[in-house]
């Protein structure tokens, strides 16, 4: 093999139009005395008989195009051959091609034709031809796009080594172009007959098959008691009991999250054993091979008891969003070990800056995107979680031995009370910081005097702040705390810890800080599907909202959880019991996470086709902002809301994906394909919210996906999916970041901060 520097373009990750950072690459090797790139042996590969099928259809039904593939003598001809059909088409609707050129307009995207979008992904596809990037998902490997070059050698030469989903994408494409590929909307009751295929885990059928499932799993428990291949002096039973008094009193123990977190399966064993022995082979294969690879298994047994074994007629296939976050698939074994870090801040050294440019303590307990928030991981059990989700975005430092579930050893460590006040500090002489996210692991997995520690010193810290703001002038003093978070899936996970103790302590915190200025108290959760709330998660967020505070949601937009529909009837669900959505977020990571991936063009489906149902008029939006002060009567406010607007629920969430650098945002354009029919998208920063300034020297990100649309088509087909109801997700190519509702946004001070951001170092 041989390396040279050549002066072609290779984006590493960041670009814009002034600046590349990274170096240029190409790769090249000798074969036969003649230099060749990796690329160009590619393009020597034939295509297959799929391929020249599609291939022959897409020149069937765009005859203009197949005359300039034919009569071009190489790629370029073609390039400009298309580029000026459809630029020269493009120009006759001005609002699209000033869309496409950015010429300084902000242009609304409702005022981009369907067809256009077309237009626009075809120019874009052009104007990046011969691009090269890292791609990740292949472990640094490079990935080009050029896909007029990939039908000129099929056409030509019948080479060119792009696959049946590259053509497939092509085929959409250029149907969109010409009007065929149309988006039909569908209509809410056509939605609501999608969000009708999922029960919640309300309903009393799912109950009962719940109280089958646990009865069947307390007789495992029972006996590995007996047997003490579990031993527990605070879970043992006292002599001479018989199997009907040791039923009863497990079923006592069922109530206590101490219960679930000693009994939690660690095996893939003892999985199949408590899910009645129901996983195939392949699955256990799989599961062996995880647990040889070193991938934890921690499952506690109330979430377990919510799978399915005796599959319903009235909810075939309704857990499986719950079931893909327990079973882990080959494509998560397969990586394990190689996983890189998705979020550039898990790579942080000390003394230097991270990713968004902010300086930290030296220690790793606090996470910073954005200027105004802060994310708080304690040195407490507060690291781990009540169970493991297959998707978990910290995998990477499971891999590397960072986290782990012992969580016996994760009690308070000597010097932790030390460091909190350093830490406390460090937020104290922050000039714009005034949002803390406490979280972990699972910020409730801390005991009650753990967690009462922590709000103690956020509570000082704040009131020192605010007493240091008042020998500073207007426009010098510092933002004051005004928001505290707490990250959460235990209502979920295990609602048995949403103990009245608990509640009594954040209630009493609640009533201490607003005295002091803070505003906002949010318990930020994470459900995935409405067959979690069951009547013991219900009654524990009922507890959170008498406390005061305010119930959000995060949902990882999954490929299970994106089945038509899914997402839907979640956020009626949860607004039943009184949580606003709040993210519904892409699945982020490389090629470990490929089975749970939807691919962003479904986000966006799902947002302008499903969610739209739930889009809250802006004369409510008065009444939304004062939600938050009225937690306690969440339910009914909410419910009043959507009977006076004649909704469904409330779409309060935003679908975002979180950037592998800076922020979160769902604005792109799709520049790009590789011969796999992988999308190549650009990213801007969300616009909508104050970032670092860094986010100007890091420009556009870009991402590639792990799967091609008709890859994931598929995986959706193999869940019993009629495909063909979501056709139109091939069309979303642009992407710009939804709007944050009123409820989310900030209390306003009766002062002028400073517009200096301290604890930041640009280099």
């Amino acid at each position: 093999m041989k390396i040279s520097l050549k002066s072609r373009k290779l984006y590493i990750g960041f670009k814009n139009d002034e600046n590349l950072f990274g170096f240029e690459l190409q790769v090249t090797c000798e074969i036969g005395g003649m230099i060749m790139t990796t690329h160009q042996q590619l393009d020597k590969i034939a295509i297959s008989v799929k391929s020249h099928r599609l291939l022959k259809k897409l020149l069937r039904e765009n005859p203009k195009l197949g005359n300039i593939m034919q009569n071009s003598r190489n790629e370029t001809e073609a390039l400009v051959g298309v580029r000026n059909w459809v630029l020269e088409d493009l120009k006759k609707r001005p609002d699209a091609y000033n869309y496409y050129k950015k010429n300084g307009l902000h242009v609304s995207l409702t005022k981009v034709a369907w067809s256009d979008y077309a237009a626009i992904r075809i120019l874009d596809y052009i104007d990046h031809a011969g691009n090269e990037y890292i791609d990740q998902n292949l472990h640094g490997e490079l990935a080009v796009s050029n896909p007029i070059k990939m039908i000129w050698l099929a056409v030509n030469y019948g080479t060119g080594g792009a696959k049946p989903y590259f053509f497939q994408d092509m085929l959409e494409l250029f149907r969109q172009y010409r009007g065929v590929l149309k988006r039909e909307l569908p209509s809410r009751k056509k939605v609501e007959e999608w969000m009708d295929q999922y029960p919640s885990g309300l309903d009393p059928r799912m109950i009962k098959l719940r109280e089958e499932n646990r009865d069947r799993i307390i007789q495992i428990i029972i006996k590995q008691i007996d047997e003490q291949k579990v031993k527990s002096e605070r879970f043992r039973f006292e002599t001479g009991l018989s199997g009907e008094e040791k039923y009863l009193k497990v079923r006592e123990w069922w109530n206590d999250h101490h219960f679930h977190l000693k009994f939690a399966v660690r095996s893939p064993d003892l999985l199949n054993k408590m899910l009645g022995e129901s996983l195939d082979p392949d699955t256990m294969k799989v599961l062996y091979q995880a647990r040889d690879a070193g991938i934890p298994f921690f499952v506690n047994p109330y979430y377990l008891s919510l799978l399915h074994v005796r599959v319903p007629y009235f909810a075939i296939g309704a857990d499986l969003a719950i079931r893909d976050y327990i079973i882990y698939q080959k494509q998560l074994v397969d990586e394990f070990g190689e996983i890189s870090a998705w979020e550039k801040e898990d790579k942080v050294k000390p003394g230097e800056p991270n990713a968004a440019g902010f300086l930290l303590p030296s220690f790793h307990n606090i996470h910073r995107r954005y200027p105004e928030v802060a994310i708080l991981i304690p040195d407490t059990a507060g690291r781990t979680c009540g169970g493991l989700c297959a998707v978990c975005q910290r995998m990477f430092d499971f891999q590397n031995g960072n986290l782990n579930f012992d969580i016996g050893k994760l009690r308070p460590i000597i010097g932790w009370k030390e460091k909190l006040r350093s830490l406390m500090d460090y937020f104290e002489n922050d000039s714009q910081l005034r949002d803390i996210l406490l979280t972990g692991g699972d910020a409730l997995m801390s005991s009650d005097q753990s967690l009462k520690e922590i709000l103690e010193a956020i509570y000082e810290m704040a009131k020192r702040k605010k007493q240091a703001n008042k020998s500073r002038k207007d426009g010098e003093k510092y933002a004051e705390i005004v928001r505290v978070r707490i990250g959460t899936r235990l209502p979920i996970y295990l609602p048995q810890r949403i103990s009245l103790k608990l509640i009594k302590l954040l209630a009493d915190f609640k009533k201490r800080a607003s005295e002091i200025g803070i505003q906002q108290f949010v318990i930020q959760t994470h459900i995935e599907s409405a067959m979690e709330m069951t009547p013991e998660s219900r009654d524990s967020i009922r507890r959170l909202l008498s406390a005061g505070w305010t119930v959000t949601n995060q949902l990882v937009f999954t490929a299970s959880a994106s089945r038509r529909g899914h997402a839907a009837k979640l956020r009626k669900v949860i607004n039943d019991v009184g949580i606003l959505s709040y993210y519904t977020f892409t699945v982020k990571g490389y090629m470990e996470n490929n089975y749970h991936f939807a691919v962003n063009a479904r986000s966006l489906q799902e947002q302008n086709e499903e969610k739209v149902i739930g889009k809250i008029p802006k004369k409510y939006y008065q009444v939304l902002r004062g939600f938050p002060s009225d937690a306690e009567h969440m339910v009914e406010n909410i419910d009043k809301l959507r009977q006076e607007a004649d909704l469904p629920f409330l779409s309060t969430d935003r679908s975002v994906l979180n950037l592998p650098g800076v922020g979160k945002s769902m604005t792109f354009r799709v520049i790009g394909i590789t011969r796999y029919g992988r999308r190549i998208l650009m990213f801007e920063h969300d616009e909508t919210r104050k970032h670092s300034p860094i986010i100007y020297k890091i420009g556009q990100v870009i991402i590639i996906e792990s799967k091609s649309i008709s890859e994931y088509l598929q995986q959706l087909e193999n869940m019993g999916e009629d495909i063909d109801e979501y056709k139109s997700v091939f069309g979303y190519s642009i992407g710009e970041t939804e709007y944050r509702i009123p409820i989310y946004e900030y209390p306003s001070y009766n002062f002028v901060t400073t517009k200096e951001i301290t604890n930041l170092e640009l280099s």
